[in-house]
């Protein structure tokens, strides 16, 4: 007798832990995803919307020489992620042999025009810088567009990496980029395959702002243009995201302050973004890279997104890092 209530006891409090764990199983799974999004090693992400569904597109963060190839991930929800493995690779980009980093795209015209920087150049010497590729599909597969880099030379000091393709509300097209401290701006042609001038004449205009590294990022909020960038090293804890407000893409632009960094109890070298905005929800997001809590290696670094909030003025709130991530947000 003893020994069939200890068998009933033994089975009864079986079933109470699959229950539990049945249950708290799907308390995660219906809540959201965590950080990072998804899994591998990626920086420098892009997230954009096309065709009702989130799309992410990443650098491959690995040594320079292995960085020959890009992927990409759509979502419709913000959770649940594809991978569509090397949407293009240097065997597309002749001139390209390593480094692409920072993919930046747009639609237009029923094409998907994909730019990106490669080869890593230190001077005008050298083979390398901007190109564009193209592809009927967000997925791919791209195909450079010019056989040449878009920008191969240093203008004002900007070294010709980190490219953000930006659409201004009249429907023109600017190229943002530049590391080493220094940033321009450049309006691209209707068909991508070089620039225009200036009122000034000018074709690359300087819109640097104080504290500026690399990464720039620009949208409209209200009618007021919001434009972001990174700070400190990439490959430091103190990597991080500030910003300013104008009335113009040109600027002038003045540095109001940090809004994404590390948070020593989740994440090292929160930085190097872009920003989606949900118009159905309202909802905006940072999508970002960061390091891993005891991390050295200065190649790992993963995807994470994480809402980001307005105040009245108008201001961008101070983002917090999570593990937790986003609440899923369907765009239907």
């Amino acid at each position: 007798m003893r020994n069939k209530l200890a068998l009933c006891t033994f089975l009864l409090s079986l079933t109470v832990a699959y229950a539990f764990s049945q249950e708290k199983n799907k308390t995660k799974t219906s809540k959201q995803q965590g950080n990072p999004i998804f899994s591998g090693w990626y920086a420098d992400p892009e997230g954009t919307i096309f065709n009702n569904k989130y799309w992410i597109y990443p650098t491959y963060s690995a040594k320079y020489e292995e960085q020959v190839f890009m992927d990409a991930f759509s979502s419709s929800d913000l959770r649940k992620w594809k991978k569509h493995p090397r949407i293009i690779d240097t065997a597309s980009v002749k001139w390209a042999k390593k480094a692409m980093w920072a993919p930046s795209i747009v639609a237009k015209d029923g094409k998907y025009y994909l730019f990106f920087g490669a080869n890593d150049i230190q001077s005008d010497q050298e083979t390398g810088g901007i190109g564009v590729a193209v592809a009927d599909k967000p997925e791919g597969p791209f195909k450079d567009d010019l056989g040449k880099p878009l920008i191969d030379k240093f203008h004002n000091g900007a070294q010709p990496i980190d490219q953000f393709a930006f659409r201004d509300q009249d429907g023109k097209y600017y190229l943002i980029y530049g590391g080493w401290q220094h940033c321009n701006i450049a309006r691209l042609k209707d068909d991508f395959t070089g620039f225009l001038p200036h009122a000034d004449g000018s074709i690359f205009k300087e819109i640097t702002p104080q504290g500026y590294v690399e990464g720039p990022f620009m949208f409209v909020r209200d009618g007021k243009y919001y434009f972001m960038w990174s700070e400190g090293g990439w490959t430091g804890p103190n990597y991080s995201v500030a910003y300013a407000i104008s009335d113009s893409p040109m600027g002038p632009f003045k540095r109001i302050g940090k809004i994404l960094q590390q948070d020593p109890a989740v994440a090292t070298g929160a930085g190097h973004h872009s920003v989606i905005h949900n118009q159905k929800s309202g909802k905006w997001y940072i999508v970002y890279h960061r390091r891993p809590l005891g991390e050295t290696n200065g190649n790992h670094r993963v995807v994470c997104i994480d809402e980001m909030r307005f105040n009245e003025k108008g201001e961008i709130q101070p983002v917090k890092i999570t593990f937790e991530g986003v609440a899923a947000d369907p765009l239907r």
